[in-house]
């Protein structure tokens, strides 16, 4: 059975990640706590954080609050303040390429890149989520009906992508190929960028609200049913006509978090009784991680070697499982 450093945190926590191979749990009431070796806690935002991600490309944590602010930190001890807008909450937060950060506020998208000046782009409605492709300086908004598409070097007008309801965040492949939406409903919508087809991925019995690309990106990983589901990228129509795999059904538990390993074909699934599980993809078998809890699962990061698993839930619970026991 694999060994848990267990933690218990006063908020509910919003995201968790790694800071020089450090667990990071990052807290709604505006605090990042680093609770192994000597526990550090830093201010990331005075109110209250709303939105945090990891950033894979700089290595650093990029937080959003209630006071305005958009921060970052590398190491959890200090923090580099990236934007200010004054008292207005920043909804959504994004990393991209070259050390350029997208974030959200009402009806406006802002792009700061890693040499220049903050940039504003304007929308007819609020702003729930935004993404940058893999390469170039090239962002995606969701919003209502649709997402748009941005190249924000330059003075030219969004290319829009229509799709009919609430579209909550936004995701590219990691081959740039392909951009995916979580919907109001419970459904993902996608398009292919070379000729805007579309993708509809349905059935959920409940809103997806986590998501994982696979280590080689030919897998989404997704929550919102009894099980993980997986829809494949890997060939040239994603996963249009094809039906996904399921990994971890269990009848009586919803998957509510999702995290890929970082190098192996692996799964770490979350569900509402904060029950933890290892999948494979190629055979679905099973390792139990963490039996549960007394919430769901929020949020799970893996270290970059593959061994450690962070996880935090609803409740405040915490933890770092060491699948090697």
């Amino acid at each position: 059975m694999p060994s848990i450093a267990a933690y218990d945190f006063p908020e509910f926590i919003e995201t968790v990640c790694f800071l020089k191979d450090r667990p990071a749990f990052a807290l709604a009431d505006g605090t990042l706590r680093l609770p192994a070796g000597g526990e550090t806690s830093l201010v990331l935002h005075e109110g209250g954080l709303l939105s945090a991600v990891y950033d894979s490309s700089g290595k650093r944590l990029l937080t959003g609050g209630e006071d305005g602010r958009v921060v970052a930190t590398i190491d959890g001890e200090q923090i580099e303040e990236i934007a200010a807008i004054g008292r207005r909450w920043i909804g959504a937060v994004a990393g991209g390429p070259n050390g350029a950060v997208g974030f959200a506020s009402g009806r406006s998208a802002y792009v700061v890149p890693a040499k220049g000046a903050l940039k504003e782009l304007k929308h007819p409605r609020t702003v729930e989520g935004l993404a940058f492709a893999p390469k170039g300086l090239r962002v995606a908004t969701a919003h209502y009906d649709g997402a748009s598409l941005f190249f924000p070097a330059t003075d030219a007008g969004p290319a829009m992508l229509g799709w009919k309801g609430a579209h909550l965040d936004a995701a590219f492949s990691p081959d740039g190929r392909f951009l995916v939406t979580i919907m109001q409903e419970n459904a993902l919508h996608g398009w292919r960028l070379d000729d805007g087809k579309h993708m509809r991925m349905t059935g959920y019995p409940a809103k997806v609200k986590d998501w994982s690309w696979s280590a080689k990106g030919k897998f989404l990983a997704t929550s919102g049913a009894p099980a993980a589901i997986l829809w494949p990228f890997s060939g040239k129509d994603g996963p249009m006509g094809k039906a996904p795999i399921e990994l971890g059904t269990r009848g009586n538990a919803m998957v509510t978090a999702v995290a890929c390993h970082p190098a192996e074909d692996m799964l770490a699934i979350g569900y509402n009784d904060g029950m933890i599980l290892a999948v494979r993809f190629a055979d679905s078998k099973e390792a139990l991680l963490r039996r549960g809890g007394s919430s769901p699962v929020r949020t799970m990061a893996w270290d970059r070697a593959g061994r450690l698993l962070a996880f935090g839930a609803e409740s405040g619970e915490a933890g770092v499982v060491d699948i090697a026991g």
